[in-house]
């Protein structure tokens, strides 16, 4: 049986069957579309190929130095598990934003992580011998972007759900003023830069950026899973959740830290590629209900899916690239009018 907000949790020790179910199908069809982006391409490949490259690369069979092994291994394989890794930060950290706030029409890019980080990117590309790379001061920008939203929205020790999504905006607006005014200072080949990485995309993936997002994801991921329970406790008011033991104020906290931080390390990798982290989590809800136990791992699955079919597209419709942000946006902007005629508050019962 489906609940809403307004019924009591689940327990945590409550079993889930038929949501395990769709996790399974959703894992099995990530391993699925992940070996099929490894054969498409400009340069097509082979399923027999690529498995022949991996168990080469893996030590399972002769080393292999074909132009196949090249492609599938220095590009497509970084790429593809760095969609996979982004898809299912922005995803997953949408799920928890939404449920944290009761309200879903939200996602981590409300406290300002985006434009931080575009900021950050910006700066880095435009000053000569900037001391930070590109990647790290993207990273840099969108932490001290949410770190001044908390700032100005703490009251008496507390930052209150609205005041905090109204200093996002503030912020927001203000780090996007900084990244117009940067392309206006940049030349042309910096400006190029700056409008490449404001789409996002995964052209330059490299095993470096797995390296550094993959543990990243993973640990927040295992946090924000982990909390699907108290994110149920949470989505009935705070007065409920402190009934049950659990401190409302610090639960939240750590969770929305721990989805800002997932998003922060991937838009720095990749880019701004939006409306994942609010399309995904509601089309998990349509399949199997609120619970969040389920809805968190679903996100991340299919937010995986998601950017793997969505990064496939970019990189085989046409002779050059599109960015993925593009891809991404060009689906959000409808689905968020969906959201809007089907009365947003219908989706949380």
């Amino acid at each position: 049986m489906r609940r809403t907000i307004g019924q009591p949790p689940l327990g945590p020790d409550e079993p889930i069957h038929s949501g395990s179910r769709w996790l399974a199908t959703l894992a099995f069809a990530v391993l699925a579309g992940s070996l099929a982006s490894l054969t498409i391409g400009a340069y097509r490949i082979s399923i027999a190929d690529v498995f022949q490259v991996l168990a080469s690369h893996l030590g399972l069979a002769a080393t292999d130095t074909s132009l196949a092994s090249a492609v599938v291994w220095n590009l497509r394989v970084p790429r593809v598990m760095m969609a996979v890794f982004v898809g299912a930060a922005l995803a997953s950290s949408g799920a928890v934003f939404q449920a944290s706030f009761r309200n879903p029409l939200v996602e981590p890019y409300i406290l300002g992580v985006s434009s931080g980080a575009a900021f950050g990117a910006a700066l880095g590309m435009v000053v000569p011998r900037f001391p930070l790379s590109v990647q790290l001061a993207a990273f840099v920008g969108a932490l001290a972007a949410v770190g001044l939203v908390h700032l100005l929205a703490r009251s008496r020790g507390d930052a209150p759900i609205v005041t905090l999504v109204l200093s996002g905006l503030i912020v927001g607006s203000m780090f996007a003023a900084g990244v117009s005014g940067l392309k206006y200072l940049a030349n042309e080949a910096a400006l190029r830069d700056i409008v490449f990485w404001l789409m996002g995309g995964f052209y330059f993936a490299t095993w470096q950026d797995v390296a550094i997002t993959g543990p990243v994801v993973a640990a927040a991921a295992a946090v924000m899973i982990g909390g699907g329970w108290t994110l149920n406790v949470l989505s009935m008011g705070d007065q409920e959740a402190e009934t049950l033991g659990i401190d409302p104020r610090r639960s939240r906290r750590v969770l929305l830290a721990t989805a800002t931080m997932a998003t922060a390390v991937s838009v720095s990798a990749v880019g701004i590629v939006p409306w994942v982290g609010l399309m995904v989590p509601h089309a998990v809800r349509l399949l199997v209900g609120p619970d969040n136990r389920v809805v968190v791992p679903g996100a991340a699955l299919m937010g995986a899916l998601l950017l793997l079919a969505c990064d496939t597209a970019a990189r085989s419709l046409t002779a050059s690239e599109i960015p993925v942000g593009i891809i991404t946006a060009l689906a959000g902007g409808p689905f968020l009018a969906y959201l809007v005629r089907q009365r947003t508050a219908g989706f949380f019962g």
